[in-house]
Formats: C-alpha cells, sequence, structure tokens
C-alpha cells in the first residue's frame, strides 16, 4: 500500500494487529515503522544538523573527485561527535552540468549548531547555496516484543550507513529472536550460484 496515509495502527490486547488507512485496515501481526509513526513509543534522543551546499565545483583536495566522503574526526575539533560530509555532483544525474551537492551533518552539541558544522563548510567554500535543516533523533523506548511493533531510530548525523545498518540488523534480531545469519546466506548462495569459497 504505497504513498497512503497512515491513519491509526490497530492494537487488540496489547499487539499489533493492523495498520488503518483511509478507512481500510491492512492486517499483520509484526509492524515495521519509523518514530514518526508511533510518537508515543519513542523518546527524543538528540538532535542533528544538516546543511545541503550546492557548489559549483569539487572539494579542494580531492583530485577533482565526482564524489567523496569526509569525516573530519571529534578530536580534531574539539568535540564529542564527528562531523560527516558526503558529496555528490552531476556525474550520479542529481544536480545540474558542472554542479556538486554536499552535505554537511553532525550532532548538535551546543545552542549554535550552525557553528559546529563550520569546519565542513569551510572545506566546501565556496558554497553557491545552502539549506539549513535541524532534525530531533528519536529512539524507540521497548524492544517492541511485547506490543509486535518494531521502531527503527531516527537517521543520526553518519553519511557511511554503518548506523543505519546496524539498526536494521538489530529490529531483525528483535524480530526474529536471533541474530541473521550472514554465512548461512553465503552458503546458500554458493549453493544455488555454484560459487567457490573466496
Amino acid at each position: 500500500m504505497l504513498n497512503k496515509p497512515v491513519d491509526d495502527i490497530i492494537m487488540e490486547n496489547g499487539k499489533v494487529v493492523g495498520v488503518k488507512s483511509e478507512g481500510e485496515v491492512a492486517r499483520c501481526k509484526q509492524l515495521i515503522c519509523d518514530p514518526s509513526y508511533i510518537p508515543d513509543r519513542v523518546r527524543k534522543a538528540g538532535q542533528v544538523i544538516r546543511i545541503i551546499c550546492i557548489l559549483s565545483h569539487p572539494i579542494k583536495n580531492t583530485n577533482d573527485a565526482n564524489s567523496c566522503q569526509i569525516i573530519i574526526p571529534q578530536n580534531q575539533v574539539n568535540r564529542k561527535s564527528d562531523i560527516y560530509v558526503c558529496m555528490i555532483s552531476y556525474a550520479h544525474n542529481v544536480a545540474a552540468q558542472g554542479k556538486y551537492i554536499a552535505i554537511a551533518s553532525t550532532t548538535v552539541e551546543t545552542s549554535e549548531p550552525e557553528k559546529e558544522v563550520e569546519p565542513a563548510l569551510e572545506l566546501l567554500e565556496p558554497i553557491d547555496q545552502k539549506f539549513v535543516a535541524i532534525s530531533d533523533l528519536y529512539e524507540p523506548i521497548d524492544d517492541g516484543s511485547e506490543s509486535q511493533v518494531f521502531c527503527s531510530c531516527s537517521y543520526d548525523a553518519t553519511t557511511h550507513f554503518e548506523t543505519t545498518c546496524n539498526d536494521i540488523k538489530d529490529i531483525y534480531k528483535r524480530m526474529a529472536g536471533s541474530a541473521f545469519d550472514f554465512e548461512n546466506m553465503k552458503r546458500k548462495q554458493n549453493d544455488v550460484f555454484g560459487e567457490a569459497d573466496q
């Protein structure tokens, strides 16, 4: 049911049994969702600032790369959190010819979040245009085992997807009761495709 509003999450005896949308109920035994669908089952865990920058040039000292990822370590900028920069370009069909899009992000630690990202913005100068967004980060208040409602965490400031992948693996473990067996998956793939162990 794509592009449909969620009107209500239907619970019976403390367990999810369906999702109501435009008068219809899609029945389910388990539900996976992000925090925006269940505000009463999550808590605020912080904030993240993201600044989307449009550039007319690649980032300096990257050999004119059409894409790159830069992590500014926390200890180099006297912070508790790293600062992340992800840059993509017209080469990826996400911008006009000759244009680059860079996203600088970090976990908010002060009352002046834009200043916290300045070390990243300095790497991007000159910036044609920038768009600033500060988002709340949420995490589930329970593991979902009783309600069978499994909530992800909000996307954090990282750009390497490691924390997102860890969150997905955690949701799987909470739903299935055990961790996903990647080695078994490789064995099955070898059986199907006849691939030798690498």
